[in-house]
């Protein structure tokens, strides 16, 4: 009788331990779901601040460079200035070929990772080009327009870099350059297709006097249009090799631009 009784005193503590454990379940809220930000689409050709998509605000990242730009430009010392994309950024681990090629200019490299031309004019339009007086300013951005807008989109979206650029700067001499071939194969090749349809429009902009356009894509394929891990390790961004090119190729238009 005894043994029964402790058994069910067992069992009723048990199942009142249960009771109290469900009940603080039901207690406890559960966390909401995180809202989801809707970044609205970009357009190429107007100025935008790259936005962060867990936020809904400017990425922290990009307001940081952008800020320093600004600070360098405020400097008032540089008077070869690059705009551009992550691959202009990337002049930042290649040190010794940028003082050698650019160093008797006084550059400064304004190139953010992940830029689009609507990014960089946005940029221009908010500090990065004032005080200064350039006497050379190299663009060369649109590749990561490539997935999302059109051949025509990005084209507008550099015309109007090139603008901001003269009024801006309008005694500085803009090297713009075509946009780099990406992607191993020459064909079948979307992107570069469409890179190439950009290039043939921008190609335009080139006036003789302010404005002087180059492309230098070729240097950096074989002879069957290819690309190479030596050259482009991710068959977009330059290896050490890549960025040689780029100044060698650059070289002689820049000391005619400067002059």
């Amino acid at each position: 009788m005894k043994q029964n009784y402790c058994l069910l005193t067992l069992a009723a503590a048990i199942a009142m331990q249960s009771a109290l454990i469900a009940q603080d379940k039901k207690a406890t809220p559960k966390p909401a779901p995180k809202a989801v930000v809707k970044v609205a689409p970009q357009a190429p050709d107007v100025a935008a601040p790259k936005m962060d998509g867990a936020t809904g605000q400017p990425q922290t990242g990009f307001v940081n460079a952008h800020n320093n730009f600004v600070k360098t430009a405020k400097e008032g010392k540089a008077e070869l200035v690059f705009l551009g994309d992550s691959i202009t950024a990337g002049w930042g681990g290649q040190k010794a070929i940028w003082e050698k090629a650019f160093g008797p200019y006084k550059p400064a490299n304004f190139g953010i990772g992940g830029d689009r031309t609507q990014h960089v004019l946005w940029r221009i339009e908010n500090g990065e080009l004032e005080t200064i007086k350039a006497k050379a300013v190299v663009i060369m951005i649109g590749t990561n327009n490539s997935g999302i807008d059109s051949a025509e989109g990005i084209a507008k979206g550099v015309t109007k870099i090139v603008e901001a650029v003269r009024a801006k700067q309008p005694q500085a001499k803009i090297l713009l350059l075509a946009v780099f071939p990406r992607g191993e194969k020459a064909s079948p090749n979307a992107g570069r297709d469409k890179l190439k349809m950009v290039n043939a429009t921008i190609a335009k902009l080139d006036d003789g006097k302010s404005v002087h356009y180059l492309d230098i894509g070729e240097k950096f394929l074989q002879a069957d249009g290819s690309l190479t891990k030596e050259v482009m390790p991710d068959f977009l961004h330059l290896s050490s090799k890549g960025y040689q090119i780029w100044a060698d190729s650059i070289a002689g238009k820049l000391a005619e631009l400067t002059k």
